[in-house]
């Protein structure tokens, strides 16, 4: 059972990044414009394997507010999200950055988004398994409820998923994904 070629998350990702500069570069200012600090948020994630790497993302919250609870959500009206990280959360658009993790080989365009070693540490032996494949940029629990689902149904989504991975799969998620980003549905619990 394999999902996406290899060449094809490159190929996505390359195009993807080419497409998103221009957004890239407003987004950038607007991030500077509203909130002191970086532009890109990094944060050490466990992949394939259990292996870490570190995760790129466009900045949404404010300096020094970073969760670090195990499956702690981030809700609409929380404060500690900036005017422009709202924005970007809306439709995912703070994720562009893990484009560069993709072509780094660290993440697949489709997979189980890629989780916290805090959280992997609480994984039972079944779910360990989510781990069995490259994390991606979207994946099955994404588009069957995203953060309006449970932190454990999710991660059940995704042990399904590395059990039922295919070419076919991994295109419906593609074409499901690009449905709930135009909508912004299901991104707050």
């Amino acid at each position: 059972m394999r999902g996406l070629p290899r060449i094809v998350d490159i190929a996505i990702a390359g195009l993807g990044i080419v497409v998103a500069l221009p957004f890239l570069l407003v987004a950038a200012i607007a991030i500077k414009v509203d909130s002191r600090g970086p532009v890109i948020y990094r944060q050490r994630r466990v992949g394939k394997d259990g292996r870490q790497f570190e995760v790129y993302k466009l900045r949404t919250m404010r300096l020094g507010a970073d969760p670090v609870g195990v499956g702690t959500p981030v809700l609409e009206d929380d404060p500690l999200v900036t005017r422009v990280g709202r924005f970007l959360r809306r439709f995912s658009l703070d994720e562009i950055p893990n484009l560069v993790n993709v072509l780094r080989g660290e993440v697949a365009i489709v997979g189980p988004r890629p989780t916290l070693a805090a959280q992997v540490e609480l994984y039972t032996e079944r779910q360990r398994r989510r781990l069995e494949v490259k994390p991606g940029m979207t994946g099955w629990a994404q588009v069957n409820g995203r953060a309006r689902i449970p932190w454990e149904e999710r991660i059940e989504l995704d042990v399904w998923y590395v059990d039922h991975r295919s070419l076919a799969l991994d295109l419906r998620i593609l074409v499901r994904t690009a449905r709930l980003l135009l909508t912004g549905h299901g991104l707050y619990g």
